[in-house]
């Protein structure tokens, strides 16, 4: 059966799965010394355009390195900062609206396929409770290709294995000084929805997912070194001319800029960074000023394949405009 041969469940702790190798020149050097590398490698929101890719964040942590959703066009942005699919060691959903996962079976399956080799090992998957249930119907949706390329192109068995696991908020990972905690956020209806905070070697990261204003994130997030969090821009919707409830149900799920500087203040990160922007139209000006309302630190706008190293000081790379 097409579930039991290419999808398995598992709870180990200790991974490193492999995949892709395609290379192209946008972000040179990996994580060194004790740093954390954040690569945003997309940074919109269900709307496809070319500006913003479907949110995905890499973060590379003790030699080790881990995606963060798998939104649309994820690995062409892998492609282009140069990280091989094989080394990638797990991905994280967050939640599993569709703008989040729709590029993972693109991960997944072309990941196995393509580079010299392929992906030959399993891949660990971990997300909500439904990731294991969407991954064993990814395997069956997929079944015709899966057979076909292991027949035809000869294509290793064990890359196309994918160990989901449904996972509770707590510690869901840690090796070799890497420890990645999970909490909740108010991502209402959606529940639950996760945030990530990433640990090492004193250094830390929190990722906020989709979330309104959560106290579990502002508690996750003290002094972090690095936030990452969501952002609503209502006039954004104005100004492409969507209905008014459409519009205030969708800054209802999410963070307005005035709700993040909050959020900031609160926590009182070395740099705060906005990413999965809502709508991608959104510009410096819809969201900057209004932030500043209430709070007062260092905050940037996140744009596809920024790099920001964490380490004694918390350094932004803008992507070369060429």
């Amino acid at each position: 059966m097409i579930r039991s041969v290419f999808f398995a469940a598992s709870s180990r702790s200790v991974f490193s799965f492999f995949g892709i190798a395609l290379f192209a020149v946008i972000v040179p050097l990996a994580a060194q010394g004790q740093d954390i590398k954040v690569t945003l490698l997309g940074t919109g929101c269900p709307p496809a355009v070319m500006n913003r890719f479907g949110p995905s964040t890499l973060v590379e942590a003790g030699g080790q390195k881990f995606i963060f959703d798998a939104g649309r066009g994820a690995l062409q942005r892998l492609n282009q900062v140069r990280v091989p699919w094989q080394g990638i060691d797990a991905v994280f959903l967050t939640h599993l609206h569709s703008d989040h996962v729709v590029g993972f079976p693109d991960l997944w399956l072309t990941g196995w396929l393509v580079g010299r080799p392929g992906r030959d090992r399993p891949l660990r998957v971990r997300g909500p409770t439904g990731t294991q249930r969407m991954m064993s119907f990814l395997a069956q949706a997929f079944e015709y290709d899966i057979r076909i390329r292991l027949d035809d192109d000869r294509a290793p068995p064990n890359g196309v294995v994918i160990l989901a696991e449904d996972i509770t908020e707590g510690v869901i990972y840690e090796n070799g000084g890497v420890k990645i905690t999970a909490f909740e956020v108010d991502h209402t209806p959606v529940k639950p929805a996760f945030g990530f905070r990433i640990d090492y070697s004193g250094r830390s990261v929190v990722l906020s997912g989709d979330t309104r204003i959560s106290e579990n994130l502002v508690q996750h997030a003290q002094n972090v070194d690095l936030l990452i969090h969501n952002v609503v821009a209502p006039e954004t919707f104005q100004r492409i001319g969507v209905p008014p409830a459409q519009t205030a149900n969708i800054i209802s799920h999410h963070t307005t800029p005035e709700q993040a500087g909050e959020v900031f203040a609160r926590t009182t990160p070395k740099l705060a960074v906005y990413s999965h922007v809502v709508l991608p139209n959104a510009t410096e000006q819809d969201l900057i000023p209004p932030t500043r309302k209430t709070y007062s630190g260092p905050v940037e706008l996140g744009e596809d394949l920024m790099v920001i190293e964490v380490g004694e000081k918390v350094e932004v790379r803008r992507p070369s405009k060429s």
